[in-house]
């Protein structure tokens, strides 16, 4: 395994783009995983690993995992503490970093509930949004003008769920909810009172809920042709729920 040891190999250089470029990481086609947790979860995932980076401290605590990890990638390299401090996008650096090909396609795959995202923005958020509807058991996301969902900030807040969720990236949401309504029930979540309560709601139906952007709310023309405007009753002064929150009460409401 080849040795890695400055900061400024261009090799280094060009996999720390693609951590802190989401340009980058679309021109290429590929993102960067950090940590034991994810990159080992890559490896029950439809996603393939271009390049593996381990520092030698890391392969001596993991080397049956890493082994496991060699076999699937292309190229690998043995960096020093100085390269994984480089390359991390963390205070802490593990010592594992491995670059996946994003995946060819970016199809839609239907299931019974699905939860849409309308200008999402906060990394965490999304990240948060993803790891919920996999816990809860909801197959299907749609993404419209949400952040890069392969920001590494969004990675570590979904703890890998990102890899197994189909998430649909689209290029219309308002195009994308026309194809399917009639075949689903389409609700907006809004902080109204004069909504439909939450609660309220029959979800025996294959069911479709947006959840818009933090400080503007889901998008007037996605209310317009939404079935009906829902909103989660509060007893307590604040205005509206973080989006995360909001999406998390949702989805289980969806699903009882």
């Amino acid at each position: 395994m080849e040795k890695i040891t400055s900061k400024n190999n261009d090799i280094v250089k060009d996999t720390k783009k693609l951590i802190t470029s989401s340009k980058a990481r679309v021109q290429n086609r590929a993102f960067v995983l950090e940590g034991a947790r994810l990159c080992f979860d890559v490896l029950n995932s439809v996603y393939t690993v271009k390049t593996l980076f381990i520092t030698e401290k890391f392969f001596e605590k993991y080397p049956l995992e890493i082994s496991a990890m060699l076999e699937r990638c292309d190229d690998s390299y043995l960096i020093s503490e100085e390269v994984s401090k480089k390359l991390s996008d963390t205070e802490n650096p593990q010592g594992i970093f491995a670059v996946c090909s994003m995946k060819d396609e970016n199809a839609f795959s239907k299931s019974e509930k699905i939860i849409a995202l309308d200008n999402v923005q906060d990394p965490s958020n999304v990240g948060a949004i993803i790891r919920t509807a996999e816990a809860l058991g909801i197959e299907s996301i749609i993404a419209y003008n949400c952040c890069d969902i392969y920001n590494p900030k969004v990675l570590r807040a979904s703890m890998g769920s990102v890899l197994r969720e189909n998430v649909y990236i689209c290029s219309s949401l308002e195009e994308t909810l026309k194809s399917l309504k009639g075949e689903y029930m389409i609700y907006s979540s809004v902080p109204d009172s004069s909504a439909k309560r939450i609660t309220d709601i029959d979800f025996s139906k294959p069911s479709i809920c947006v959840i818009g952007n933090e400080a503007n709310g889901v998008e007037e023309n996605i209310k317009a042709l939404s079935d009906k405007l829902i909103t989660i009753p509060m007893l307590g002064n604040a205005e509206s729920l973080n989006a995360s929150a909001a999406a998390s009460i949702i989805m289980w409401e969806m699903l009882r």
